[in-house]
């Protein structure tokens, strides 16, 4: 029975984030039927407009892409029809383009999913300055009643999707949801079996794995999106060659767990006789042993954002800075988010905080011929 309500909506790129089977299965709304031949009729997945389609095939106009989800995710109100729309995009061309078409969706309390595909500054391999995004999430967060995400497993996305349709179809709340995709192909795992995962997910982070092997030094690694599984890569160097334990933590959403500092902070603030409540990032770190080392395919400033509501020493890595066209295990070195410069950072990390000895560090940024003089990629 949600089938029906389902409104996709495509801005040119159907065929470039592999759903072209859209058009022969559930086909291309056109209010006249198909009045011609398409050019690719003799493939498999050929254009196929009608007037029952469903598919809204937009050609390259994001306002007008964003128009059509807000008169469906508006459709609720004003004519008394529930509709789920799902607009997909390039993340770029999103928030970028379209930033005050966001901001009225939210205050029209429009409801329904915008999908930021090929999401991250370096998962779109090759694509340089127009098509890498590593700031949407920052933008998404200045929308009020705008819920984002940025997940990296299969499970992750399926968790939040659910919790979208439910908060926004059986809760009746008027919010809106933005979710990165990329663009990148990796094994998934199975989600981890214990009570709390599904809660954390939606929360904004949860521990995906855990190195106890040594037991004497530990450190707290905050991974998201596309970066989380550099996070687990550089967790098992610092396992098996420089005897570091760690805790990996998936964070699907920085804002969300911004969002619930803000409202501990002032709870307390309020009530300064009460029994202080304790942030959901302080619940999840507060008795961890060792400093935190956060990393996104976003600006720093995505990652800082939960800095102020942990008591713990905090440092974080990003994409800061432009684009660039070259090889995705390229762009990560450049941006300093690839696992060799998580290890070597964290390593630093741990010096800093005279857990280790700092020759490590240094042992570690010359074995991977970091550059010390190489300029902050914000001013290259």
């Amino acid at each position: 029975n949600v089938a029906p309500r389902l409104v996709p909506i495509i801005p040119d790129e159907a065929r470039t984030f592999g759903m072209e089977g859209f058009f022969q299965k559930i086909g291309i709304y056109a209010h006249e039927g198909q009045k011609y031949e398409p050019e690719d009729s003799a493939q498999l997945s050929s254009y196929r407009e009608e007037k029952s389609g469903q598919v809204l095939e937009e050609g390259i106009t994001e306002s007008g892409s964003m128009s059509s989800w807000i008169a469906a995710g508006t459709a609720y109100t004003n004519h008394d029809i529930e509709m789920i729309p799902i607009y997909l995009f390039y993340s770029m061309f999103g928030f970028q383009r379209i930033g005050d078409f966001a901001w009225a969706a939210g205050d029209s309390q429009a409801r329904g999913f915008l999908i930021g595909a090929t999401a991250g500054r370096t998962t779109l391999a090759g694509e340089g300055l127009q098509h890498q995004d590593g700031h949407s999430h920052l933008i998404s967060s200045t929308i009020p009643n705008c819920v984002s995400y940025d997940p990296t497993f299969h499970y992750e996305l399926a968790v939040i999707f659910r919790e979208g349709l439910r908060r926004m179809h059986e809760k009746n709340e008027n919010i809106f949801y933005y979710i990165t995709t990329m663009n990148e192909n990796y094994p998934h795992p199975e989600m981890p079996n214990y009570k709390e995962c599904e809660e954390g997910i939606l929360k904004g982070m949860y521990k995906i794995k855990e190195n106890s092997k040594y037991k004497k030094t530990k450190i707290q690694l905050l991974g998201s999106g596309a970066i989380l599984r550099e996070m687990i890569a550089a967790s098992e160097i610092l396992q098996n060659e420089y005897q570091i334990d760690s805790e990996i933590w998936s964070v699907t959403s920085f804002n969300e767990l911004r969002k619930d500092g803000l409202e501990v902070e002032r709870y307390n603030l309020l009530n300064p006789t009460k029994e202080k409540k304790i942030t959901y990032i302080e619940q999840c770190l507060g008795k961890a042993e060792g400093p935190i080392l956060a990393a996104s395919d976003y600006m720093r400033m995505n990652s800082d954002q939960i800095r102020p509501y942990t008591s713990k020493s905090f440092y974080s890595l990003g994409t800061d800075g432009y684009g660039r066209s070259d090889t995705r295990k390229n762009l990560r070195r450049f941006f300093e988010v690839d696992k060799e410069h998580i290890v070597a950072y964290g390593l630093s990390v741990l010096a800093k905080e005279q857990l280790i000895a700092s020759k490590y560090a240094e042992e570690a940024i010359k074995k991977y011929n970091i550059d010390k003089n190489k300029p902050i990629p914000t001013k290259l």
